[in-house]
């Protein structure tokens, strides 16, 4: 998991959640395949905005501010976001 800020992948997610959990797994799994940062972020912790888009769906994951998926994440998604590499700002 990267903390310096890099990350291309971010899982919105919360605990106790098992699809969370899966979520995790596969994002572990994925990022390291591409070498790429990610970062997890609890919406019951942030709360506010971030509680209200994502609390309903979470587990969501994004790569690049895109989001790839929410509830059930598709591997190969992720993995094509991942594969195109960072978008220019």
């Amino acid at each position: 998991m990267s903390e310096d800020g890099t990350a291309r992948v971010v899982l919105y997610g919360r605990q106790g959640c098992h699809l969370c959990d899966d979520a995790r797994a596969l994002v572990t799994e994925l990022a390291a395949e591409a070498g790429a940062g990610w970062r997890e972020v609890d919406v019951d912790e942030v709360g506010g905005a971030t509680l209200e888009e994502y609390g309903e769906l979470v587990p969501v994951v994004e790569v690049d501010g895109v989001r790839q998926g929410y509830w059930r994440i598709s591997a190969d998604r992720v993995r094509r976001a991942l594969a195109s590499g960072p978008r220019e700002p």
